[in-house]
């Protein structure tokens, strides 16, 4: 299966110049946050497969203009073709606004899609806006990772988990992959194509 992953940036190459034979190929599509709504209908309008969303800490225009066809999965554990696939947007907390969130915060979040993990019967993809800490993070609060993402990949091992939010244009030496153990961590700022095996029987 091959997924596309977008985040931050409306992509160029998908919208300016876009031709509907470069998603012929791309089975699933996952936002990651702090894109335009009108960018992921666009997208929704000519893709056939699924397109599921989590909130940036810029989304709050999604709240009154939601993306049209797009599924958002905050919190929950989302099952295509085999594949499953949890939903945690937002970032850390640095002002009083909606997706912000504290290390406490979103370490309640994780426990209670714990209970959704168990009932999928596990995850291989985590879907987060910001990034799991000491990977793709920076020291700075608004850019800082969260501690309790690590602790979901120590448990659950999934194959990978794709973030934001730390654009890669931040740095000359970003890094688009990083590995946590057994899990692929992808920075998918603008857009990245991953493969995963389908999980669904023939």
């Amino acid at each position: 299966m091959r997924i596309l992953t977008i985040a931050d940036v409306e992509s160029r190459y998908l919208w300016d110049f876009f031709d509907k034979s470069k998603l012929e190929d791309i089975d699933m599509i996952l936002s990651a946050g702090d894109l335009a709504p009108q960018y992921l209908s666009f997208l929704a309008t000519f893709f056939k497969g699924p397109i599921l969303y989590i909130h940036g800490n810029h989304d709050v225009v999604y709240d009154e203009t939601p993306p049209d066809g797009c599924v958002c999965i905050e919190d929950m554990v989302y099952t295509y073709k085999g594949i499953k696939i949890l939903g945690l947007g937002g970032s850390m907390q640095y002002r009083p606004k909606p997706y912000q969130y504290t290390e406490k915060e979103m370490a309640a979040r994780c426990r209670k899609a714990k209970r959704k993990i168990k009932k999928a019967g596990g995850v291989d993809i985590i879907l987060t806006h910001s990034p799991a800490a000491g990977i793709n993070d920076f020291e700075d609060l608004p850019h800082r990772g969260f501690e309790c993402f690590l602790k979901l990949m120590d448990e659950y091992e999934p194959q990978y988990f794709i973030h934001g939010h730390v654009h890669l244009n931040y740095k000359w030496n970003m890094q688009r992959e990083a590995k946590y153990h057994n899990t692929d961590v992808v920075n998918a700022y603008d857009r990245y194509i991953i493969e995963i095996d389908s999980k669904e029987e023939a």
